[in-house]
């Protein structure tokens, strides 16, 4: 585990038990349970989840419950909850849409690039196209940088957190691989082509003229500020590279990603390894993302498919017509 990831392992383990501490026993031993299998930051998100709704029953709305705290509640004071006290929670949650985020009740189609606008995108970048004079002064100093992130999302599947969270010594140019920490702590290599190695060669180059800042040294992509580059300046020079290449799709990292999971797949046709290769715990997961370009491959396929030729008109040889 990188320095980086140990760093926020550690700030989510705080927030985490401070939030614990606001919980009944039971919760607490539920996630003692789930902690092989989860990573801190999803049992954080959990723990946050279950104070608000313990806080909610205990607020005076729930009349069972007057009186009680968070930590008061036991599992026998649960069996008491109703449909209509679940429902007047999700009331209450409703009211608050910047800090909850309701259930999705449509799924929404998959954004991604096309083979032809992942090369406008790599162009655009290397190139500057389309930039301001302003835009095109920071460009020439960050071009190759910027070049050699985007490689690393379209020809790898990584996901944010693990690019940001990529040191020096994760990458082995020998054997074109490099190590990443996935959701749960588990340290996976990934493999990557001949396209992502020139971006990271040509990157790595520049980088080792930089002398990066106290707590940066082993980071490989740095900011202009010379510090690790944080998932916010990823996520901005994403979407400044596509607005200018592809202003109708809002691409962001992620995006990026669901494009190398679609050319994956439709290069290989096998799920199980755009599952492994993305780090989906159930190919399900991957499978439901996915789904939509089977559908569009059967489609294709029926296209090829013809029961019967075309009727040939009959003529019959005894109509004076047809003599």
């Amino acid at each position: 585990m990188s320095e980086y990831q140990a760093q926020k392992k550690l700030n989510y383990t705080v927030r985490f038990r401070n939030v614990l501490s606001d919980l009944p026993d039971f919760c607490q031993l539920y996630f003692r349970a789930s902690e092989p299998t989860t990573s801190v930051l999803t049992r954080y998100g959990y723990a946050v989840d279950l104070r608000s709704f313990f806080r909610f029953l205990t607020s005076g709305a729930i009349p069972s419950f007057s009186g009680k705290t968070p930590q008061a509640i036991t599992l026998d004071d649960l069996k008491l909850l109703r449909s209509l006290d679940i429902e007047l929670y999700l009331e209450h949650i409703s009211m608050y849409p910047a800090l909850v985020d309701t259930p999705k009740l449509h799924e929404k189609a998959i954004i991604r690039l096309d083979a032809n606008e992942v090369a406008d995108l790599l162009d655009t970048t290397e190139q500057g196209i389309g930039m301001t004079k302003n835009q095109r002064y920071y460009h020439d100093a960050t071009k190759v940088r910027d070049v050699a992130i985007l490689s690393l999302f379209l020809g790898t599947g990584i996901r944010i957190s693990e690019l940001v969270g990529l040191d020096l010594n994760d990458i082995d140019f020998t054997n074109n691989q490099f190590v990443v920490t996935r959701k749960g702590g588990n340290q996976e290599v990934l493999a990557f082509g001949p396209e992502v190695q020139n971006a990271l060669l040509a990157y790595l180059g520049e980088r080792r003229q930089i002398i990066p800042l106290a707590g940066s040294e082993d980071a490989f992509f740095l900011s202009m500020q010379k510090r690790r580059i944080t998932p916010r300046a990823v996520e901005n020079l994403v979407k400044k590279y596509a607005q200018l290449s592809t202003p109708l799709k809002k691409i962001t990292p992620h995006k990026l990603r669901s494009t190398y999971g679609t050319m994956l797949y439709q290069e290989s046709g096998d799920i199980y390894l755009v599952a492994d290769v993305l780090g989906h715990k159930d190919v399900n997961t991957t499978r439901k993302h996915y789904a939509a370009i089977t559908e569009d491959k059967s489609r294709q396929a029926a296209k090829y498919i013809k029961l019967r030729e075309e009727e040939a008109t009959f003529l019959d040889p005894d109509d004076p017509q047809n003599a």
